[in-house]
């Protein structure tokens, strides 16, 4: 049994954020109605490599997922909209700020129609913050919570991430959220509301930042390191003779390191003995490692060796070196996925390994409006004359992608 078999989950997201929620509960047995605003539906079907008006952008985030299109203009659907929710375990919604409270869908509303219903939204900067009516997207999370500030060399200037970061990370937060207040609502009966910020979950990254900052009165300032640590040595990223390798040493590793690179010396050496000693003098460090990397033929050889002398270190790969590791296929997290429309892709798998929760293989992406039926008809009970006249008035949207 799937662990979140039975579990009805109402899906108002579009792009990344809002999307990996029911990516990951679907992966995990939720049913999952996904509402989409026509006549196009969600943005990101248009992303970026299209086939016949359908994303394999799409198709990643919105696997298993059933798809009513509404034409939200209508005020039918939103008659629709409240009797889905009395029928749902769980809402998801990132919409820009102000759209659920015009359509009454906000929590003040929902509570009243379904009580035990979750809730969760997200937003940028939150729905209840001195900037909910801020619009934003994932560099700018990573901006106003710092993160970018601390991405990029030194000297040069603050880098995003280049990969949504703070769309998956709040998604995965909400996700999270998720299933406590259902654990929650199991032993009150009760439901809740889960305001979760993209900013808020990039700024509970910060590992040092804020605690050195207040624990030496503002003398240390958070910033840019760039591809070395600056207050530990040998610790960071290393030329090597076929591409860059991490090498990541602590105290307990420097004599490994030492004893690897032919340089037992340096272990005792007063200039390097310990970790302040050695940040301090980190240039001729990269420079001792670098030049001990440049006598092996490839960087496969130098992790080996490392590996042997139990140093920690990883290559840095790009996605298409990842693609084709053995460990990401033997963790299952390279998906090869057959879609009806773009064929075979491939796509990252899911993330959590349980002990007892079975892969499911079989999940497509919808096209739109492809269940409008489905759920008026098995999820709302509605008849079969209420639905054409539904279909008549354009309430409904669906499309070929």
């Amino acid at each position: 049994m799937l662990m979140l078999e039975g579990v009805k989950v109402l899906d108002l997201t579009q792009y990344l954020a809002g999307p990996t929620v029911g990516r990951l509960m679907a992966e995990m047995g939720a049913e999952i109605y996904k509402v989409e605003i026509g006549p196009s539906g969600d943005p990101s079907r248009g992303l970026p490599i299209t086939e016949d008006g359908r994303s394999g952008y799409f198709i990643q985030q919105n696997r298993g997922k059933k798809s009513i299109g509404l034409d939200l203009r209508n005020p039918e659907s939103v008659g629709i909209l409240h009797d889905l929710i009395r029928k749902v375990d769980v809402i998801v919604e990132n919409f820009g700020p102000g759209v659920m409270e015009k359509k009454s869908l906000a929590w003040s509303d929902v509570q009243k129609i379904n009580p035990e219903v979750v809730m969760a939204s997200i937003s940028a900067y939150g729905r209840e913050s001195p900037l909910s009516h801020k619009t934003g997207f994932d560099w700018a999370a990573q901006a106003f919570s710092g993160l970018m500030h601390m991405n990029g060399e030194r000297d040069g200037p603050p880098l995003p991430v280049g990969i949504g970061i703070a769309d998956v990370g709040s998604g995965v937060h909400a996700f999270s959220a998720i299933g406590y207040a259902l654990f929650h609502r199991s032993r009150t009966g009760r439901g809740q509301w889960l305001d979760i910020s993209m900013v808020d979950a990039m700024f509970h990254n910060h590992d040092i930042s804020l605690q050195g900052y207040s624990l030496t009165d503002g003398k240390f300032r958070p910033h840019r390191q760039g591809a070395h640590h600056e207050l530990i040595a040998p610790f960071g990223t290393f030329k090597g003779p076929s591409g860059y390798i991490v090498i990541l040493t602590l105290q307990p590793q420097w004599k490994n390191v030492c004893v690897a690179i032919g340089r037992p010396d340096l272990e005792l050496d007063p200039r390097y003995r310990e970790p302040k000693d050695r940040g301090a003098r980190q240039d001729e460090i990269i420079d001792i490692i670098e030049a001990w990397m440049a006598t092996y033929p490839d960087n496969e050889t130098i992790l080996n060796h490392l590996d042997e002398h139990r140093v920690p270190t990883a290559p840095v790969m790009d996605p298409v070196d990842a693609i084709n590791h053995p460990y990401f296929r033997e963790r299952g997290m390279i998906k090869e996925i057959d879609d009806p429309v773009m064929g075979k892709l491939t796509i990252p798998g899911f993330p959590l390994r349980f002990s007892d929760q079975p892969e499911r293989l079989e999940l497509v992406a919808p096209t739109l409006g492809q269940h409008n039926q489905e759920i008026l008809e098995q999820v709302l009970d509605y008849s079969e004359e209420k639905i054409n006249e539904l279909k008549a008035s354009g309430v409904l949207v669906s499309g070929p992608r």
